[in-house]
């Protein structure tokens, strides 16, 4: 008893610590102790809030062979582990991170941000994960937001000089002549009136004061207009660093700047000024400043609103907490309303119209205005909000709507922001890897089966590429890019084998420009094809796959075979094909394909044949005697000691193993050119050959075990025999080879018994038949 006693206390002693420590209640003057501490951080608006917010987790730079990409640290979920990040969508990211700052430049939100694309490619996600993150930030110092709330006491409070209440009653100045009404206890308070709209503190200061005193605290500031787009202060405003509060001009807002508080606490303001005769002193006593935190849940600064049938604001009327006669007399003499709704709630944070086209459009009318200028109105009041206001659609609604007489007044008040479905099958497969681990399976994952189906997933969603916009020198090769090439071009850089290392280059100098067709159209590539949705549907479902040990490859390719079967229920099936583009089913035989090159070479390296490190070392060998060839100078021996001529022999021998189409030596330089533009794009870092030149790699392997290929397949059948139980049949060298294949294959490849048993028996049945 004594220990729970204990416990309880503890807990109630770092409850009142929390409550203490993050000012959760302040009178006004300690507000504005707080602003002259840090004037920047309490005099933001939404738009600043947000921005500061993508700023507070960092950014980082990642590199792609076709340009660098900016992924900010709020979408992997730090303050979440990790949870439900957003993976992928660099270019949304950039693109809603560049409207806030042009919000915070302008100084007011004066456009919807609406993202758009098919179903399921994480437009919900990414408004999702930034909610969460403003969650978390609001629950930093860096972070802290306050509103208000007017306290007015009790009659035994009141003693002594009267200050003007209850008309011909009077109410005195309590006793001990407080200084503040903010921290009476409940008991001693008739009434307390929340801020409607969360009005910020600053709001409560007249206008020509507070513009002063926003001019005194704040050292380098900005009034919004048209010059403040100059080409000087964006590279300023670019280059201020996130960490320091004065290390960039201040953009002031609309809403700080020449903003006014709501008609419910403008009422309330106007009433006790005149009940005190212009005392502003005594006014701000009954000023209670409280901080708030954005929450999803409790529907603060973080709302979402679904399709419905209403209008997202109204009024009602206000009741207090005790006794209307705790007010002046001018209020009770009024009715005060006070508003409510999504937009109520949503105010000084972000609200999301989900799936905003669902809607009637009738319902939509009202965004015209409240985008443009802030503002809804309402029956006897016009609500000025501080919001920055999202939504989403998919791209059929949103076609549907573009045909509509209101779309092009729509259209000036939003900026569209397209989140297509990832085209990289590197990164669409950690989407199903983190699915994956987000499911408690009974089975063991066997290694390429989030691969195999990230790779089907991007095939379906490719377009014909249109080689008449690309130059003479790679038009031809364009043309005939194949799905997969195509796909391994934008996952890897991987080039079609036997083009030349000049005209590599140029193909992926092209694929931004690849990428980018049909951009300004509806068509664009990444709008069709499989979703995360299905995929993950398919997953599951081979999961369950009786006829497998494991979720694996195998089950997932029957699981797609079941999928093409019946175009009907997806519309990225009934696509017409194009060619060798958007034919579903043979990509299923495409990505099998690909799966058992993977799992051939994996078997035959994990055999111990070769080490990885020769084919290193010959190709290493080859480009000294390359590069010394080029110069006209010997190569030195190290095993003679001696100055030699480079060796034609070897050369050729290489050459005619990677297969190459160009004369020898535009081969060859084109090989020491792209060597020496890594070694420029990568100063400091190590030349690594295989990085550079992964298809002559590729190359060397097949060319090696195509030597060996009997006495792989014999090691290959004699691992089913030991699967079998059949050890005695195997000698014991074969049974030594057989175990430190499998140790290998477990080690290396992260296989198990019983998916090594099946990769290599489909790869014997698939491959290895005569």
């Amino acid at each position: 008893m004594m220990e729970s006693k204990s416990l309880l206390e503890r807990v109630a002693t770092e409850v009142q610590e929390d409550f203490q420590g993050n000012r959760r209640i302040m009178s006004f003057p300690q507000f504005m102790e707080a602003f002259a501490q840090h004037p920047r951080r309490h005099a933001r608006s939404s738009a600043q809030y947000v921005r500061d917010c993508f700023g507070y987790y960092g950014r980082e730079t990642k590199p792609q062979f076709w340009g660098d990409v900016t992924h900010f640290g709020l979408f992997n979920t730090p303050f979440d582990q990790g949870r439900n990040r957003l993976v992928g969508q660099e270019r949304a990211q950039e693109q809603v991170f560049k409207l806030l700052e042009n919000f915070v430049r302008e100084g007011k939100v004066n456009k919807l941000i609406l993202l758009h694309g098919p179903n399921g490619s994480a437009k919900s996600t990414f408004v999702d994960t930034v909610m969460r993150a403003l969650e978390y930030y609001s629950s930093t110092e860096e972070g802290a937001l306050y509103r208000f709330n007017w306290i007015f006491p009790t009659e035994k409070l009141a003693q002594g000089s009267s200050i003007g209440f209850g008309g011909y009653q009077t109410r005195t100045v309590d006793a001990s002549k407080l200084e503040s009404f903010a921290f009476l206890d409940e008991e001693d308070i008739d009434a307390k009136i929340s801020s409607d709209l969360k009005d910020h503190p600053l709001l409560l200061i007249p206008l020509k004061q507070r513009q002063a005193l926003l001019q005194e605290y704040i050292d380098e500031w900005i009034i919004p207009s048209e010059d403040n787009h100059s080409d000087e202060l964006r590279e300023r405003l670019d280059g201020e660093d996130e960490g320091d509060e004065r290390a960039a001009p201040f953009t002031l807002s609309d809403t700080i700047l020449r903003g006014d508080l709501s008609h419910t606490n403008r009422q309330i303001f106007d009433a006790l000024l005149t009940a005190y005769r212009g005392d502003f002193a005594k006014v701000i006593k009954h000023v209670q400043v409280e901080r708030f935190y954005v929450s999803r849940r409790y529907r603060s600064a973080a709302v979402t609103v679904e399709p419905q049938m209403r209008v997202d604001a109204g009024l009602r009327q206000l009741t207090v907490d005790r006794s209307l006669s705790a007010l002046p007399a001018s209020l009770q003499n009024q009715t005060i309303f006070e508003p409510f709704g999504d937009l109520v709630d949503a105010n000084r944070g972000v609200i999301e119209y989900d799936d905003l086209f669902k809607r009637h459009p009738d319902f939509n009318k009202y965004l015209l205005a409240t985008s443009e200028k802030g503002t809804v109105s309402l029956e006897n009041r016009i609500l000025h909000l501080d919001t920055v206001m999202m939504a989403t659609a998919n791209e059929d609604y949103l076609d549907a709507y573009k045909q509509t007489p209101d779309y092009s007044s729509f259209k000036g008040r939003v900026e569209l922001v397209r989140v297509p479905y990832l085209l990289d099958y590197t990164v669409e497969e950690i989407i199903y890897r983190e699915q994956i681990a987000s499911v408690n399976f009974t089975k063991r994952i066997a290694p390429h089966t989030t691969f195999v189906a990230a790779l089907w997933a991007v095939l379906t969603r490719l377009k014909r590429p249109q080689a008449d916009q690309y130059p003479a020198m790679i038009r031809d090769i364009v043309g005939r890019l194949s799905p997969l090439e195509k796909a391994d071009l934008y996952s890897h850089g991987r080039v079609p084998a036997n083009i030349g290392p000049e005209r590599a280059r140029e193909l992926k100098s092209v694929v931004p420009n690849l990428m980018a067709e049909g951009e300004g159209s509806a068509s664009y590539e990444g709008r069709y094809g499989a979703s995360p949705r299905e995929m993950k549907m398919i997953l599951l479902n081979a999961s369950q796959n009786e006829r497998y040990p494991t979720l694996s490859p195998l089950a997932v390719f029957e699981e797609m075979e079941k999928l093409v079967r019946d175009p009907s229920v997806f519309p990225f099936l009934q696509m017409k094909p194009d060619g060798p583009y958007y034919r579903h089913d043979q990509f299923i035989d495409v990505v099998r394909e690909r799966y058992l090159d993977i799992i051939d070479l994996e078997i035959r390296s994990a055999m111990g044949l070769v080490e990885e490190e020769q084919y290193g070392e010959f190709f290493t060998r080859y480009i000294d005697h390359v590069s010394q060839w080029l110069k006209g100078e010997k190569v030195y021996n190290r095993i003679t000691g001696r100055y030699e001529k480079p060796d034609e022999e070897l050369m050729a021998e290489m050459e005619a193993t990677i297969n190459h189409e160009e004369d020898p030596e535009d081969f060859r330089r084109g090989l020491i050119t792209s060597i020496a533009a890594f070694s420029i794009d990568n100063p400091g870092v190590k030349v690594d050959y295989q990085q550079i030149f992964p298809m002559f790699f590729e190359a060397l392997q097949e060319a090696f075990f195509e030597e060996r290929q009997r006495q792989i397949q014999r090691i290959e059948e004699n691992l089913l025999t030991y699967f079998e139980g059949d050890d005695g049949a195997l000698s014991s060298s074969e049974k030594a080879t057989v175990e430190t294949t499998l140790e290998n294959l477990k080690s290396r490849y992260g296989y198990c018994d019983e998916s090594a048993r099946e990769a290599v028996a489909f790869l014997l049945s698939s491959r290895y038949k005569g």
